[in-house]
């Protein structure tokens, strides 16, 4: 009842750089690459990366609808395209997970997101699947300032692995089962 309670939604590596400048206590994030000095951090979800196509029309010659570079997730997505020697044509890079399904689903290109992602907006007029080539995958952790928060990280951890089972996990698999191994909670 005494803390200050702030919610804040954005990519990954804006939040997280509020971490680390101590904008924010907590922060759940995929995770960044290299080390994090003075961070406690708690796995939540590995995903993999996969394709989304427009119903009917997996496979089609159609541009990609490239998730924004200006993201973690964008670049994620770029360099691995480039290191499978893959460039798809794409006129469009957008930040916005609803915007993408709903271009996708009126046919207007394919893309590449995450099951997190798909499950954001709307989904009728789309068909998942296994992303062509080598596997993509990321992590979704939970990060805090080492020792500042006492056991609170861990439950919100524990609380949050329960949520993602029941509101990410079971629908996606329900829907996609080939996804199973590849989409599962981490952590004890």
């Amino acid at each position: 009842t005494a803390c200050r309670f702030l919610l804040e939604t954005g990519p990954s590596h804006r939040l997280s750089a509020q971490l680390e400048a101590r904008a924010l206590d907590m922060v759940v994030a995929a995770e960044m690459e290299g080390p994090r000095e003075g961070l406690e951090t708690h796995a939540l979800l590995s995903e993999p990366f996969i394709a989304v196509w427009p119903e009917g029309r997996v496979g089609a010659d159609l541009p990609l609808l490239h998730y924004s570079q200006r993201t973690l997730m964008g670049r994620q997505i770029a360099a691995h395209l480039a290191r499978e020697g893959r460039l798809p044509p794409h006129r469009f890079e957008i930040d916005s997970y609803p915007a993408i399904l709903a271009l996708v689903a009126a046919g207007q290109g394919w893309s590449i997101l995450t099951p997190s992602g798909v499950r954001h907006g709307a989904r009728a007029g789309v068909a998942l699947a296994p992303l062509p080539g080598a596997a993509l995958t990321r992590r979704i952790v939970l990060s805090a300032r080492a020792g500042m928060m006492g056991k609170l990280p861990a439950e919100v951890a524990g609380r949050l692995r329960a949520l993602l089972a029941e509101r990410i996990v079971a629908p996606a698999l329900a829907e996609a089962p080939w996804l199973e191994g590849m989409l599962k909670v981490e952590g004890a």
